[in-house]
Protein backbone atom coordinates (compact mmCIF):
# COMPACT_ATOMS: atom_id res chain seq x y z
CA UNK A 1 0.00 0.00 0.00
CA UNK A 2 1.46 3.43 -0.98
CA UNK A 3 1.86 5.67 1.46
CA UNK A 4 -0.04 9.18 1.15
CA UNK A 5 1.71 12.16 1.95
CA UNK A 6 0.06 14.77 4.68
CA UNK A 7 -2.08 17.55 4.20
CA UNK A 8 -0.55 21.19 4.70
CA UNK A 9 -3.31 21.49 6.84
CA UNK A 10 -2.46 18.48 8.77
CA UNK A 11 1.20 19.43 8.86
CA UNK A 12 0.17 22.75 10.55
CA UNK A 13 -1.75 20.77 13.18
CA UNK A 14 0.60 18.63 13.79
CA UNK A 15 3.30 21.75 14.13
CA UNK A 16 1.03 23.76 16.33
CA UNK A 17 1.69 20.52 19.23
CA UNK A 18 4.86 21.45 20.03
CA UNK A 19 3.96 25.14 20.92
CA UNK A 20 0.83 23.56 23.46
CA UNK A 21 3.48 20.93 24.60
CA UNK A 22 6.55 23.93 25.43
CA UNK A 23 4.86 26.71 25.27
CA UNK A 24 7.69 28.70 27.77
CA UNK A 25 10.56 27.81 25.48
CA UNK A 26 8.33 28.52 21.81
CA UNK A 27 7.29 31.98 23.56
CA UNK A 28 11.25 32.61 24.19
CA UNK A 29 12.70 31.27 21.17
CA UNK A 30 9.89 33.41 19.36
CA UNK A 31 10.74 36.59 21.64
CA UNK A 32 14.55 36.24 20.90
CA UNK A 33 13.66 36.01 17.22
CA UNK A 34 11.50 39.30 17.66
CA UNK A 35 13.98 41.35 19.39
CA UNK A 36 16.48 40.60 16.67
CA UNK A 37 14.34 41.41 13.83
CA UNK A 38 12.80 44.96 15.98
CA UNK A 39 16.63 45.67 16.58
CA UNK A 40 17.19 45.84 12.69
CA UNK A 41 13.47 47.28 12.08
CA UNK A 42 14.54 50.20 14.73
CA UNK A 43 18.55 50.88 13.28
CA UNK A 44 17.59 50.80 9.69
CA UNK A 45 13.96 52.99 10.41
CA UNK A 46 16.73 55.19 12.13
CA UNK A 47 18.95 55.44 9.09
CA UNK A 48 16.10 56.35 6.64
CA UNK A 49 14.85 58.77 8.98
CA UNK A 50 18.28 60.44 8.82
CA UNK A 51 18.39 60.24 5.24
CA UNK A 52 14.56 61.74 4.78
CA UNK A 53 15.40 64.56 7.05
CA UNK A 54 18.35 65.43 5.95
CA UNK A 55 17.37 65.08 2.16
CA UNK A 56 13.96 66.67 3.20
CA UNK A 57 16.04 69.70 3.66
CA UNK A 58 18.36 70.13 0.69
CA UNK A 59 15.34 69.00 -1.69
CA UNK A 60 12.17 70.98 -0.89
CA UNK A 61 11.03 71.61 -4.63
CA UNK A 62 11.61 69.51 -7.67
CA UNK A 63 13.05 72.35 -9.54
CA UNK A 64 15.48 73.25 -6.99
CA UNK A 65 17.66 69.81 -7.83
CA UNK A 66 18.28 70.71 -11.29
CA UNK A 67 18.88 73.72 -10.30
CA UNK A 68 22.87 75.13 -10.57
CA UNK A 69 23.65 78.38 -8.68
CA UNK A 70 26.57 80.71 -10.29
CA UNK A 71 28.88 83.64 -9.91
CA UNK A 72 31.99 85.05 -10.52
CA UNK A 73 34.91 84.73 -8.08
CA UNK A 74 35.26 87.14 -5.61
CA UNK A 75 38.42 88.12 -6.29
CA UNK A 76 38.05 88.88 -10.00
CA UNK A 77 35.67 91.55 -8.52
CA UNK A 78 33.06 90.47 -11.54
CA UNK A 79 29.78 91.02 -11.53
CA UNK A 80 27.01 89.45 -14.14
CA UNK A 81 25.14 92.27 -16.23
CA UNK A 82 22.04 91.60 -18.21
CA UNK A 83 24.43 90.86 -21.83
CA UNK A 84 25.28 88.14 -19.62
CA UNK A 85 22.22 86.41 -18.72
CA UNK A 86 20.84 86.57 -22.28
CA UNK A 87 23.90 84.85 -23.31
CA UNK A 88 23.32 82.01 -20.47
CA UNK A 89 19.65 82.27 -21.52
CA UNK A 90 20.09 80.73 -25.38
CA UNK A 91 22.33 77.40 -24.16
CA UNK A 92 20.01 75.02 -25.19
CA UNK A 93 20.57 73.03 -22.17
CA UNK A 94 18.74 75.88 -20.16
CA UNK A 95 15.44 76.02 -19.39
CA UNK A 96 15.23 79.15 -17.01
CA UNK A 97 17.62 82.08 -15.73
CA UNK A 98 16.87 83.78 -11.81
CA UNK A 99 19.04 86.24 -10.98
CA UNK A 100 19.60 87.53 -7.51
CA UNK A 101 21.48 91.41 -6.78
CA UNK A 102 22.43 91.94 -3.23
CA UNK A 103 22.48 95.30 -1.93
CA UNK A 104 22.37 96.87 1.25
CA UNK A 105 19.54 99.15 2.05
CA UNK A 106 17.34 100.68 4.62
CA UNK A 107 13.92 99.30 5.75
CA UNK A 108 11.36 101.25 7.37
CA UNK A 109 8.32 100.11 9.58
CA UNK A 110 5.26 102.89 9.18
CA UNK A 111 7.68 105.56 8.86
CA UNK A 112 8.62 105.08 12.73
CA UNK A 113 11.86 103.08 12.96
CA UNK A 114 14.06 102.29 10.47
CA UNK A 115 17.19 99.32 10.28
CA UNK A 116 20.12 98.92 8.24
CA UNK A 117 20.11 95.63 6.25
CA UNK A 118 20.75 93.24 3.57
CA UNK A 119 18.74 93.18 0.93
CA UNK A 120 18.31 89.97 -1.76
CA UNK A 121 16.49 91.23 -4.81
CA UNK A 122 14.84 88.62 -6.65
CA UNK A 123 12.71 87.31 -9.29
CA UNK A 124 9.06 85.37 -8.58
CA UNK A 125 10.87 82.24 -9.70
CA UNK A 126 13.89 82.87 -6.76
CA UNK A 127 12.00 80.53 -4.54
CA UNK A 128 10.93 77.41 -6.71
CA UNK A 129 14.31 77.33 -7.97
CA UNK A 130 16.36 78.12 -5.14
CA UNK A 131 14.16 75.74 -2.74
CA UNK A 132 13.99 77.82 -0.11
CA UNK A 133 11.04 78.03 2.09
CA UNK A 134 10.03 80.16 4.89
CA UNK A 135 9.95 78.77 8.25
CA UNK A 136 7.28 80.68 9.23
CA UNK A 137 4.43 82.26 6.78
CA UNK A 138 3.97 81.56 3.15
CA UNK A 139 6.15 82.36 -0.26
CA UNK A 140 5.33 85.83 -2.14
CA UNK A 141 3.93 85.60 -5.23
CA UNK A 142 3.66 87.86 -8.51
CA UNK A 143 -0.26 88.38 -7.46
CA UNK A 144 0.36 89.05 -3.93
CA UNK A 145 3.83 90.94 -3.61
CA UNK A 146 5.54 91.04 -0.48
CA UNK A 147 8.90 90.15 1.87
CA UNK A 148 10.48 87.09 3.38
CA UNK A 149 12.55 88.36 6.72
CA UNK A 150 15.05 86.99 8.92
CA UNK A 151 14.40 86.66 12.11
CA UNK A 152 17.16 88.73 13.17
CA UNK A 153 15.72 91.26 11.19
CA UNK A 154 12.53 91.56 13.14
CA UNK A 155 14.15 91.91 16.74
CA UNK A 156 15.79 95.31 16.51
CA UNK A 157 12.24 96.58 15.33
CA UNK A 158 10.68 95.47 18.48
CA UNK A 159 8.65 92.41 16.36
CA UNK A 160 8.40 88.72 17.48
CA UNK A 161 9.70 86.41 15.20
CA UNK A 162 6.51 84.77 14.79
CA UNK A 163 3.50 84.79 12.91
CA UNK A 164 2.28 87.67 15.08
CA UNK A 165 4.41 89.64 12.87
CA UNK A 166 3.28 88.57 9.59
CA UNK A 167 1.08 91.60 7.25
CA UNK A 168 3.56 94.07 8.86
CA UNK A 169 4.22 96.75 6.63
CA UNK A 170 7.51 97.90 5.50
CA UNK A 171 8.85 100.14 3.08
CA UNK A 172 12.43 99.72 1.52
CA UNK A 173 15.50 102.02 -0.24
CA UNK A 174 18.13 99.77 -1.50
CA UNK A 175 21.26 101.47 -2.44
CA UNK A 176 22.77 100.20 -5.14
CA UNK A 177 26.30 101.48 -5.51
CA UNK A 178 29.19 100.13 -7.95
CA UNK A 179 32.75 100.54 -6.71
CA UNK A 180 33.77 99.89 -9.86
CA UNK A 181 31.97 102.57 -11.73
CA UNK A 182 32.01 104.85 -9.04
CA UNK A 183 28.28 105.17 -9.61
CA UNK A 184 25.33 105.47 -6.31
CA UNK A 185 21.62 105.24 -6.89
CA UNK A 186 18.57 104.81 -4.49
CA UNK A 187 15.86 102.62 -5.81
CA UNK A 188 12.42 102.47 -3.01
CA UNK A 189 9.79 100.42 -2.93
CA UNK A 190 7.00 101.80 -5.17
CA UNK A 191 3.98 100.39 -2.32
CA UNK A 192 4.60 99.47 0.90
CA UNK A 193 4.92 95.53 1.68
CA UNK A 194 3.48 93.13 3.72
CA UNK A 195 5.97 90.58 5.79
CA UNK A 196 5.15 87.18 3.49
CA UNK A 197 7.11 84.76 5.21
CA UNK A 198 9.89 84.86 8.09
CA UNK A 199 13.34 82.17 8.20
CA UNK A 200 14.28 81.12 11.69
CA UNK A 201 17.85 81.16 11.69
CA UNK A 202 19.74 82.95 14.42
CA UNK A 203 23.31 82.98 12.16
CA UNK A 204 21.72 84.35 9.52
CA UNK A 205 22.26 88.01 9.69
CA UNK A 206 18.92 91.20 9.20
CA UNK A 207 17.78 90.24 5.40
CA UNK A 208 15.24 90.68 3.01
CA UNK A 209 14.42 88.94 0.12
CA UNK A 210 11.93 91.11 -2.19
CA UNK A 211 11.19 90.94 -5.88
CA UNK A 212 12.83 93.79 -8.24
CA UNK A 213 9.02 94.77 -9.75
CA UNK A 214 8.56 95.70 -6.27
CA UNK A 215 11.23 98.90 -6.42
CA UNK A 216 11.52 101.84 -8.96
CA UNK A 217 14.98 100.78 -10.11
CA UNK A 218 16.10 97.63 -11.12
CA UNK A 219 19.60 96.56 -9.85
CA UNK A 220 22.31 97.64 -12.27
CA UNK A 221 24.28 94.35 -11.66
CA UNK A 222 23.70 91.02 -10.17
CA UNK A 223 25.69 89.46 -7.69
CA UNK A 224 24.80 85.55 -8.80
CA UNK A 225 21.56 83.67 -10.72
CA UNK A 226 20.20 80.73 -10.79
CA UNK A 227 20.44 78.55 -13.36
CA UNK A 228 18.00 75.39 -14.37
CA UNK A 229 18.67 72.68 -16.68
CA UNK A 230 16.13 70.83 -19.07
CA UNK A 231 17.08 67.78 -17.23
CA UNK A 232 19.41 65.83 -15.26
CA UNK A 233 21.00 64.61 -18.19
CA UNK A 234 22.26 67.85 -19.53
CA UNK A 235 23.66 69.46 -15.63
CA UNK A 236 27.01 68.33 -16.33
CA UNK A 237 27.23 69.63 -20.12
CA UNK A 238 25.89 73.13 -18.88
CA UNK A 239 27.90 73.33 -15.39
CA UNK A 240 31.23 72.62 -17.52
CA UNK A 241 30.02 75.56 -20.40
CA UNK A 242 29.69 77.64 -17.37
CA UNK A 243 32.82 77.07 -16.01
CA UNK A 244 33.71 78.25 -19.49
CA UNK A 245 32.87 81.25 -19.35
CA UNK A 246 34.36 82.17 -15.86
CA UNK A 247 31.25 81.69 -13.26
CA UNK A 248 32.20 79.84 -10.22
CA UNK A 249 28.95 77.02 -9.96
CA UNK A 250 27.55 74.99 -7.49
CA UNK A 251 24.58 72.47 -7.84
CA UNK A 252 22.41 71.28 -5.20
CA UNK A 253 22.22 68.08 -6.66
CA UNK A 254 25.47 67.65 -5.27
CA UNK A 255 24.73 68.41 -1.67
CA UNK A 256 21.67 65.52 -2.26
CA UNK A 257 24.14 63.08 -4.07
CA UNK A 258 26.37 63.65 -1.32
CA UNK A 259 24.09 63.51 1.77
CA UNK A 260 21.93 60.23 -0.07
CA UNK A 261 25.33 58.72 -0.13
CA UNK A 262 26.41 59.96 3.53
CA UNK A 263 23.25 58.56 4.58
CA UNK A 264 23.45 55.42 2.56
CA UNK A 265 26.62 54.35 4.44
CA UNK A 266 25.30 55.05 7.77
CA UNK A 267 21.83 52.72 7.69
CA UNK A 268 24.14 49.83 5.77
CA UNK A 269 26.44 50.21 9.19
CA UNK A 270 23.16 50.40 11.55
CA UNK A 271 21.68 47.50 9.90
CA UNK A 272 24.84 45.54 10.52
CA UNK A 273 24.79 45.90 13.65
CA UNK A 274 21.15 45.25 13.62
CA UNK A 275 21.91 42.19 11.46
CA UNK A 276 24.71 40.79 14.09
CA UNK A 277 21.49 40.93 16.68
CA UNK A 278 19.71 38.77 14.68
CA UNK A 279 21.96 36.33 13.86
CA UNK A 280 22.11 35.75 17.77
CA UNK A 281 18.67 34.98 17.48
CA UNK A 282 18.55 32.75 14.40
CA UNK A 283 21.14 30.91 16.68
CA UNK A 284 18.90 30.63 19.28
CA UNK A 285 15.78 29.36 17.43
CA UNK A 286 18.04 26.66 15.56
CA UNK A 287 19.40 25.58 19.00
CA UNK A 288 15.08 25.14 19.98
CA UNK A 289 14.73 23.24 16.90
CA UNK A 290 17.16 20.78 17.59
CA UNK A 291 16.54 20.44 21.36
CA UNK A 292 12.93 19.32 20.06
CA UNK A 293 13.95 17.39 17.28
CA UNK A 294 16.54 15.57 20.08
CA UNK A 295 13.18 15.10 22.55
CA UNK A 296 11.05 14.05 19.45
CA UNK A 297 12.93 11.23 17.88
CA UNK A 298 10.61 8.97 19.67
CA UNK A 299 7.80 10.47 18.14
CA UNK A 300 9.52 10.55 14.53
CA UNK A 301 9.62 7.08 14.84
CA UNK A 302 6.32 6.64 15.44
CA UNK A 303 5.38 8.45 12.40
CA UNK A 304 6.98 6.66 10.50
CA UNK A 305 6.11 3.71 11.28
CA UNK A 306 2.09 4.40 10.92
CA UNK A 307 3.29 5.49 7.06
CA UNK A 308 4.61 9.41 7.23
CA UNK A 309 7.34 9.26 5.11
CA UNK A 310 10.75 11.00 5.12
CA UNK A 311 8.88 14.27 3.03
CA UNK A 312 6.42 14.58 5.74
CA UNK A 313 8.48 14.20 8.44
CA UNK A 314 10.94 16.73 6.82
CA UNK A 315 7.95 19.19 6.15
CA UNK A 316 6.91 19.29 9.87
CA UNK A 317 10.01 20.04 10.96
CA UNK A 318 9.62 22.80 8.43
CA UNK A 319 6.40 23.95 8.81
CA UNK A 320 6.92 24.36 12.65
CA UNK A 321 10.51 26.42 12.21
CA UNK A 322 8.56 28.51 9.60
CA UNK A 323 5.35 29.23 12.13
CA UNK A 324 8.13 30.18 14.97
CA UNK A 325 10.22 32.59 12.44
CA UNK A 326 6.54 33.86 11.05
CA UNK A 327 5.21 34.83 14.40
CA UNK A 328 8.87 36.43 15.66
CA UNK A 329 8.93 38.32 12.30
CA UNK A 330 5.27 39.87 13.46
CA UNK A 331 5.80 40.28 16.78
CA UNK A 332 9.86 42.19 15.98
CA UNK A 333 7.82 44.83 13.55
CA UNK A 334 5.27 45.14 16.79
CA UNK A 335 7.87 45.99 18.88
CA UNK A 336 10.14 48.25 16.08
CA UNK A 337 7.31 50.34 14.55
CA UNK A 338 6.02 50.96 17.87
CA UNK A 339 9.01 51.38 19.41
CA UNK A 340 9.68 53.79 16.75
CA UNK A 341 6.23 55.67 17.40
CA UNK A 342 7.53 56.18 21.00
CA UNK A 343 10.74 57.28 20.37
CA UNK A 344 9.28 59.60 18.06
CA UNK A 345 6.91 60.86 20.27
CA UNK A 346 8.90 60.94 23.14
CA UNK A 347 12.15 63.08 20.67
CA UNK A 348 9.52 65.36 19.41
CA UNK A 349 8.26 66.36 22.79
CA UNK A 350 11.63 67.09 23.98
CA UNK A 351 11.78 69.38 21.07
CA UNK A 352 9.03 70.63 21.53
CA UNK A 353 10.32 72.22 24.95
CA UNK A 354 13.13 73.91 23.41
CA UNK A 355 10.80 75.74 20.84
CA UNK A 356 11.85 73.11 18.19
CA UNK A 357 9.33 71.25 16.05
CA UNK A 358 7.90 67.92 15.46
CA UNK A 359 10.59 65.52 14.84
CA UNK A 360 9.65 62.10 12.77
CA UNK A 361 13.26 60.26 13.43
CA UNK A 362 12.57 56.45 13.11
CA UNK A 363 11.09 55.72 9.84
CA UNK A 364 10.34 52.34 8.68
CA UNK A 365 9.39 51.96 4.86
CA UNK A 366 6.26 49.59 4.20
CA UNK A 367 8.73 47.59 1.77
CA UNK A 368 11.02 46.59 4.28
CA UNK A 369 8.73 45.30 6.69
CA UNK A 370 6.91 43.14 4.02
CA UNK A 371 10.91 42.23 3.22
CA UNK A 372 11.74 41.66 7.02
CA UNK A 373 8.87 39.72 6.81
CA UNK A 374 9.36 37.04 4.32
CA UNK A 375 13.34 37.00 5.55
CA UNK A 376 12.19 36.44 9.15
CA UNK A 377 10.05 32.99 7.28
CA UNK A 378 13.49 32.26 5.61
CA UNK A 379 15.38 32.60 8.52
CA UNK A 380 12.74 30.13 10.26
CA UNK A 381 13.11 27.79 7.25
CA UNK A 382 17.10 28.26 7.40
CA UNK A 383 17.33 27.60 11.53
CA UNK A 384 14.81 24.58 10.64
CA UNK A 385 16.86 22.86 7.49
CA UNK A 386 19.14 20.52 10.05
CA UNK A 387 17.03 19.18 12.68
CA UNK A 388 14.39 18.29 10.03
CA UNK A 389 16.96 16.97 7.34
CA UNK A 390 18.13 14.49 10.42
CA UNK A 391 14.40 13.65 11.55
CA UNK A 392 13.55 12.57 7.71
CA UNK A 393 16.44 10.52 8.09
CA UNK A 394 15.67 8.77 10.45
CA UNK A 395 13.91 5.33 10.41
CA UNK A 396 11.95 4.03 12.56
CA UNK A 397 13.97 1.16 14.18
CA UNK A 398 16.70 3.79 14.46
CA UNK A 399 14.19 6.09 15.79
CA UNK A 400 13.51 3.78 18.62
CA UNK A 401 16.93 2.43 19.55
CA UNK A 402 17.55 5.80 20.39
CA UNK A 403 14.34 6.33 22.31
Amino acid sequence: MQNKKLKFSELFSLSLRTFRNKPQRALLTILGMSVGIATVLLLVSLGYGLQYILIGKLMTTEDSLVTMEISYPSESNLFIKKANLENIKNYEEVAEVSPVADFSGEMFLSDESSILIDNSIVEPSYYRLSGSVPSIGKIPSEKEPGIVVTSQTLAPMNLPADASSLNKEVSFTVFYQDNIANTYTESKTKTPLKISGIIEDDSLVPTAVLFSSSLTEEPPFYTKALVRAKSTEVLEPLRDKLQKDGFFVSARIDLVTQARKFTNIVTIILGVFGITALIVSAIGMFNTMLVGFLERIYEVGILKSIGATDYDVRNLFLVESSIMGLMGGIGGIIIGVGGGKLLNLLITIFSKQFGGDSIKLFMAPWWFIGLILIFSVLIGLVSGWWPAHRAAGLSPKEAFTKR
